[in-house]
């Protein structure tokens, strides 16, 4: 049979039982077969309302592991989304290196492309480049006013497991940047930012687990700052960007103070644990 002649009402049932043996079991490990028809209604909704299949292919085509693993990552991510105000995610750090510093950062390259770095900036005195937007970043950064500290994230040992499908890999974001949001000088908020060119699936689900797992997990915390995550993808506005998201996270920040909290119009609680497991140390900047 043809993936274009397969029901969707076999879609929607197989889609579902795949959601439930992959991302909702209990705590011995059983699946939650009580959330079989909440699941059912929220892959239907994502099949009609987000999925958009170009190119011949069809939504039959999620009967493959591969696919069908990323859409229940995909539609886990927006069910952790709405309650992130009821069931607060923790991040677990690595027990054994919980804070890195760029004080222990000393290294050789063979690479001739890099940026001397403003000392008053950067606590490193080279930045070793991978595309000329990462230079100029490095030029914003350190002409912006709210800008007291950056690194590039390089042999920091900063990074952050995330799924692709079915296969589990570790996430380097380029940069860290501190940033005076408004807070004060002891308070200051940690930036990471992505530096892209071509946007594909990966760096989809990159930005999407420090959206959703990592930054509210950490901020939870409450131990090591607090911390956003701003993905770059046009190195031509990429000044204009950069103070749109700081302005962003200081109205964040006012309206929360300011404002009534959103209220959760989702039933369905995640029965994976909402622990987001990083192997990277928290960093800080070197004295």
């Amino acid at each position: 049979m043809h993936t274009g002649d397969v029901r969707q009402s076999q879609v929607f049932y197989e889609l579902t039982s795949h959601l439930l043996l992959s991302r909702f079991r209990d705590a011995n490990g059983e699946p939650q077969l009580h959330l079989f028809g909440q699941l059912k209604r929220i892959a239907r909704q994502w099949l009609d309302g987000y999925l958009d299949c170009k190119g011949g292919t069809y939504p039959a085509q999620l009967k493959y592991k591969t696919l069908a693993d990323m859409a229940c990552e995909r539609i886990t991510a927006g069910i952790t989304r709405t309650q992130l105000g009821e069931r607060p995610i923790m991040a677990l750090l690595d027990p054994y290196n919980p804070v890195g510093s760029t004080t222990h950062v000393n290294f050789n390259t063979s690479k001739t492309e890099r940026w001397e770095t403003d000392a008053r900036r950067c606590h490193l005195n080279w930045v070793i480049l991978d595309s000329d937007w990462e230079a100029e970043f490095c030029r914003v950064a350190e002409a912006h006013p709210r800008v007291r500290a950056y690194v590039k994230n390089h042999n920091l040992g900063f990074e952050v497991p995330y799924r692709y499908g079915s296969e589990m890999r570790r996430y380097r974001p380029d940069f860290i940047v501190q940033v005076d949001d408004g807070h004060g000088e002891e308070d200051l908020l940690n930036l990471t930012v992505e530096i892209k060119g071509y946007r594909g699936e990966d760096a989809k689900e990159k930005k999407t687990t420090m959206d959703v797992y990592w930054v509210p997990g950490v901020n939870n915390l409450g131990t090591h700052g607090r911390w956003a995550f701003a993905e770059f993808a046009d190195v031509y506005q990429i000044e204009a960007d950069f103070k749109a998201k700081v302005e962003s996270a200081f109205n964040t920040m006012i309206e929360k103070v300011v404002g009534e909290p959103e209220t959760q119009d989702a039933s369905l609680h995640p029965g994976a644990d909402n622990a987001e497991e990083s192997n990277a140390s928290i960093w800080r900047r070197g004295e």
